[in-house]
């Protein structure tokens, strides 16, 4: 019999691949044994590659019907590897509204770089035909805008795309596969933050990417396998769990913000709602033609004779948190929060105003959601009555 140390590092001999398991095992090890030297093999180490991993990359892939898939250590580094692809000098067209840790990337680093980008309303599609130039090579996007919920035709853009021969970038973190399928409308690479919607329950950071073909996901994951930000094999495991209720998740939430937005439509404090499941607005129409729901975010604006800040201070069941996509119902003020990243005379502008309220809906029962929006615009009120 071995040594005892011996038996500390060794333990007893391994035999995992015939155990029934119904679900991927976690696969913890950094390396893997050679059968013998020269002789090829799938795994070696798991910065290149990871059984856990590859099971929720094959798994996305198969989702967003793409040709392969990729899971990084953050929706950030997944987003980053998107844009890694390209070269000193390339141009980039960026939809006017992105999530602020998009915007900082962008212009923080990939703009030093020597990347060009270009901000257009990606809604008009005579602004972005008219702002390609000779060194553009993709055009980003978000297809519902965080937080005003303004919806873009991934077909349209793919079409344009496509006839000046560019790519096109998705995020489709809001929508996540089972509402919305970019590729199938003509994009060529889908991101998601899948701390979001995909893992559903706040408790892992990660990020995917999706490529169209098999060329295009050469270039990603040699920026994945290069620059090494991949997801670790027990995130992995907590993404491809959270996976498997990605459909019930979503009906119910899409159950309570159709009850909420109901609600809100018959309070005088609320001026202005955005959600593209409102019927008879242009976004409504283009998300009835893509999309197969609309998906657990909505935002709305508070009139002036309402606090917003004691609004959201007084909400009990929302949580006051950054983030979307999980089994608990988030609040948050963009202007203060998710999108303090830009300057305050472009969040003015794009519309992000201080008294802008944005809502992530969990599953919870939708009255007590309602009674906890109900209880809170009621001491929102009374506090700026009694400060005239």
């Amino acid at each position: 019999m071995a040594g005892f140390n011996t038996q500390l590092v060794h333990g007893k001999e391994i035999k995992d691949n015939n155990t029934g398991a119904v679900n991927i095992p976690v696969y913890n090890s950094s390396t893997y044994q050679y059968p013998k030297v020269g002789e090829n093999v799938r795994w070696d180490y798991a910065r290149s590659g990871n059984p856990t991993r590859e099971f929720l990359e094959k798994q996305i892939a198969q989702l967003e019907h793409g040709a392969c898939g990729f899971a990084f250590a953050s929706g950030m580094a997944a987003i980053h590897a998107a844009f890694a692809i390209f070269r000193p000098g390339d141009h980039i067209l960026i939809g006017d509204q992105l999530y602020g840790g998009t915007y900082r990337l962008l212009n923080q680093y990939f703009k030093l770089q020597g990347i060009a980008f270009t901000t257009v309303d990606t809604r008009n599609l005579e602004k972005v035909e008219a702002a390609i130039q000779n060194n553009t090579k993709a055009i980003y996007f978000e297809p519902v805008t965080n937080p005003l919920l303004q919806v873009t035709s991934v077909r349209e853009i793919a079409t344009i795309a496509k006839r000046h021969n560019l790519l096109t970038i998705v995020d489709n973190t809001f929508l996540t596969p089972y509402l919305q399928r970019p590729l199938e409308l003509g994009a060529d690479l889908v991101v998601h933050s899948a701390t979001k919607y995909l893992s559903g329950h706040s408790d892992v950071i990660a990020g995917l990417v999706v490529a169209k073909t098999a060329a295009l996901g050469q270039k990603i994951y040699f920026v994945q396998n290069a620059l090494g930000g991949v997801l670790s094999p027990e995130s992995a495991n907590l993404v491809r769990r959270g996976i498997q209720t990605l459909g019930v998740r979503m009906e119910r939430e899409q159950q309570n913000v159709a009850a909420l937005i109901e609600f809100l439509q018959q309070r005088p404090e609320v001026v202005q709602l955005n959600y593209p499941g409102i019927a008879g607005t242009k976004d409504h129409a283009i998300a009835a033609r893509e999309c197969r729901g609309y998906g657990g975010v909505f935002s709305f604006v508070l009139d002036a004779n309402t606090d917003a800040t004691t609004f959201v201070n007084n909400l009990h069941l929302l949580k006051l948190a950054v983030s979307l996509g999980a089994v608990e119902s988030l609040v948050e003020l963009p202007y203060e929060m998710s999108h303090a990243e830009l300057p305050p005379q472009e969040r003015i502008q794009a519309g992000i105003t201080p008294q802008l309220i944005r809502c992530a809906i969990g599953i919870e029962d939708c009255e007590d959601l309602i009674a906890d929006i109900r209880a809170a615009l009621a001491v929102a009120r009374k506090k700026t009555a009694a400060s005239v």
